[in-house]
């Protein structure tokens, strides 16, 4: 008997696994279907043995508790199909790395996904083909054009990034971990197994389908889901297919620990994304069924869906259990409702279990504010591009200031003369765009001040007072102050909406309806995550690592900064370039570069005299139960690794991304022009944090008790 690479942690269920009454009826039909699609007897891939032991027809039992029988046949179909492109693109492809061939077979595959099934599809070729092909038919016809349109996505980036595992396997490259969550999602499928929960429960109402409460639950069951899926497959994945894709793996790459050491840390990942999920259904959810004026049938519907993504995470967990397909053996049952079942287990062990969940929970609640942490530690930072700063950024100093007095931003309490030179933000703006004229220096410098001025206002003025209402009001008055195509706009009741008005009014002038409309929603990504924080604040909760990482992006103003990049490069390069895996991979490398480097040299700031709770190495010292010093060192290494993301990008995908696209040779000198853009965001960021006074010890020291705004002149009653 083959040895286990590590023991099976004890992990955290808290919902009761339940059988559909149904599973024998899906298992026999799953079975003629899969034999009718050509994918057993001949295929080259699957047997009927391998069909019966791999029990999908249990799977879907377990994860699909409640729908009825045929909804659970077509439901077993469909992980039959998908389980069996996983073995036959493992077999036809990865195995033989041969990377042209797997694309051909995966661009095929959307044509069997018309959002009108009038639309004609083409002859099948192989069981995979003609087994989407016929899903498709059966499935679309009682769910709306929305929920067509987002699992028609979801399954193709579930077929897509199976390159990007393909091309990793053939550079023998192990992803870093933020890289790695984030295509996990894709490749595992679990934003398509969701659309599945949707068919199976409620379809979830399009005006919040694409919200941040309904996008946390989706992505939070899904790192759930595939978390749990590395620890039983790593045996399977890493040590008989070679697989490089797992996040035992990665965090065992990346720690440099034991596999154990790693899969327990697996582990806590996966049992903080589950506290995230209930913490996001719990009190996201219901506010925003309040805020969007949901009709009981529609908050139903997504209460139905909540609960069928619970049902998922248990019955997938106990699927994995009695699979032959996983390493389970020993394994032991950790449901809560049944306590912990198997060799050595007792009461102690739920009450271990129990007090080790709870710990954590509580841990990220009793932070304590204002701790003195002494100046910020400065790691030595990989940084392969030199910066290069515009000749105008003097002058472009003046001219702020006087723009701010203008716009009232110095006259609220919140900033002053002092503060502004202390930020020095056209030095930032000098180093993003080192090419840029006076005016566009001008406007870049504002921009960065009016998003830095917001991002002080929301915790110094709502947090002061606990003022969440407040915040959502100027939230949904600041995006009113950004007309998409001839809208009113408000009269302005503070400095934040006089200086967006004037920014919008004069960066928009010459552009497209739809341009407008990417820059405003990036703009609003920005002052929502701004309320995002200020609702931690005031729960005095500290973030769960991943959600962290994800909306740090939007705090950062990332979105924004590069929609007015993109702006100046023209139709050359299509759309569609810029939405591929590996564009966006590009850029959430810099992005994240760039906002670790803030957190690491804004922690006395934050830690010390803010008494904030949203800094990467606070994080990660509560997540890991360990010092500043040792964070820095993980905060470190990720940036790090980040980088060496960047670059990996830069000179090996993207050259694959011009040939798949076809991209003339302007659109490639466009997009390389694009990557030298990110080159000096990044370059650009870490220089300003060098010099400016922001965030030194000496200055913070002087400002220490300057930061109480005046209320009377928030604007906001």
């Amino acid at each position: 008997m083959t040895q286990q690479p590590f023991e099976l942690p004890h992990f955290y269920m808290p919902y009761p696994a339940r059988l559909n009454p149904h599973l024998d009826e899906a298992r026999a039909h799953s079975t003629e279907w899969a034999r009718g699609m050509g994918m057993l007897e001949g295929s080259g891939i699957w047997e009927q043995s391998d069909l019966d032991a791999h029990d999908y027809g249990l799977l879907c039992a377990y994860t699909h508790p409640e729908c009825d029988g045929p909804a659970l046949s077509l439901i077993t179909d469909w992980y039959v199909w998908v389980f069996f492109f996983d073995d036959h693109f493992l077999e036809t492809f990865k195995r033989s790395q041969d990377r042209v061939g797997g694309k051909a077979y995966l661009d095929r595959l959307p044509l069997f996904m018309p959002l009108d099934l009038s639309t004609p599809v083409p002859e099948p070729q192989n069981p995979v083909e003609a087994g989407l092909a016929d899903l498709w038919a059966r499935t679309v016809p009682s769910m709306s054009v929305d929920w067509r349109r987002r699992f028609a996505v979801a399954t193709e980036h579930l077929l897509n990034e199976s390159l990007w595992e393909l091309s990793n396997i053939n550079e023998g490259r192990i992803a870093n971990p933020v890289e790695y969550i984030e295509m996990r999602r894709k490749v595992g499928g679990a934003p398509w197994s969701a659309g599945l929960v949707e068919y199976a429960t409620a379809e979830v109402p399009a005006a919040v389908a694409e919200s941040r409460p309904l996008r946390v639950l989706m992505e939070t069951f899904s790192d759930g889901v595939h978390l749990r899926n590395d620890l039983f497959s790593y045996q399977r994945e890493v040590e008989d297919e070679g697989e490089n894709s797992n996040g035992v793996l990665v965090l065992e790459t990346f720690f440099d620990c034991t596999t154990q050491e790693a899969a327990d840390t697996v582990n806590d990942v996966l049992t903080s994304r589950l506290h995230q999920f209930e913490h996001t259904a719990l009190t996201e959810v219901p506010a925003l069924a309040l805020e969007k004026g949901l009709t009981p049938p529609e908050v139903a519907a997504v209460a139905k869906y909540t609960q069928g993504l619970q049902d998922w995470q248990s019955g997938g967990h106990e699927w994995h259990m009695r699979s032959s397909r996983y390493m389970n053996a020993r394994a032991q049952s950790t449901n809560l409702w049944h306590g912990l079942t198997g060799p050595g287990t007792s009461a102690a062990d739920v009450g271990a279990l129990l007090a080790a969940a709870g710990a954590e929970r509580l841990r990220a609640y009793t932070h304590v504010p204002y701790q003195k942490v002494g100046p910020s530690l400065l790691p030595d930072f990989h940084m392969p591009f030199d910066v290069a700063l515009s000749p105008h950024v003097e002058g472009a100093r003046h001219r702020l200031t006087g723009w701010m007095h203008a716009m009232g931003m110095l006259q609220e309490g919140v900033w002053d003369e002092d503060r502004l030179a202390a930020a020095d933000l056209p030095l930032c703006s000098a180093g993003l765009d080192p090419d840029a004229t006076p005016e566009a220096l001008d406007l870049s410098s504002q921009w960065l001040a009016w998003g830095t001025y917001g991002d002080d206002y929301y915790p110094l003025v709502y947090g002061h007072r606990r003022d969440l209402a407040a915040a959502r009001l100027t939230t949904r008055r600041l995006s009113d102050c950004m007309p998409v195509d001839g809208e009113e706009v408000p009269a302005p009741l503070n400095g934040m909406e006089r200086g967006l008005t004037d920014l919008w009014a004069r960066t928009t002038a010459r552009m497209t309806p739809d341009q407008r409309r990417t820059l405003k929603d990036s703009v609003n990504v920005m002052t929502e995550s701004w309320v995002w924080e200020l609702s931690n604040q005031l729960q005095n909760r500290i973030p769960d690592p991943v959600d962290y990482l994800e909306m740090r992006r939007a705090t950062f103003g990332s979105d924004l900064t590069l929609s007015m990049c993109r702006m100046g490069h023209g139709p050359a390069v299509p759309p569609e370039v810029y939405r591929s895996g590996t564009v966006r991979a590009l850029e959430n490398a810099a992005i994240d570069y760039g906002w670790l480097i803030n957190d690491v040299f804004s922690y006395q700031k934050e830690i010390e005299y803010e008494g904030e709770i949203h800094n990467a190495i606070l994080v990660v010292q509560n997540f890991f139960g360990i010092d500043y010093p040792t964070a820095l060192l993980v905060v470190h290494d990720l940036m790090t690794q980040r980088m060496q993301q960047f670059e990996h990008i830069a000179a090996h995908e993207l050259p694959v991304v011009y040939d798949d696209f076809d991209l003339t040779d302007e659109a490639r000198e466009v997009m390389e022009g694009y990557v030298k853009d990110l080159q000096n965001w990044m370059t650009g960021i870490l220089n300003w944090h060098r010099m400016v006074d922001r965030y030194k010890s000496a200055y913070l020291a002087r400002r220490t008790h300057g930061f109480a705004p005046d209320r009377a002149v928030t604007g906001v009653k």
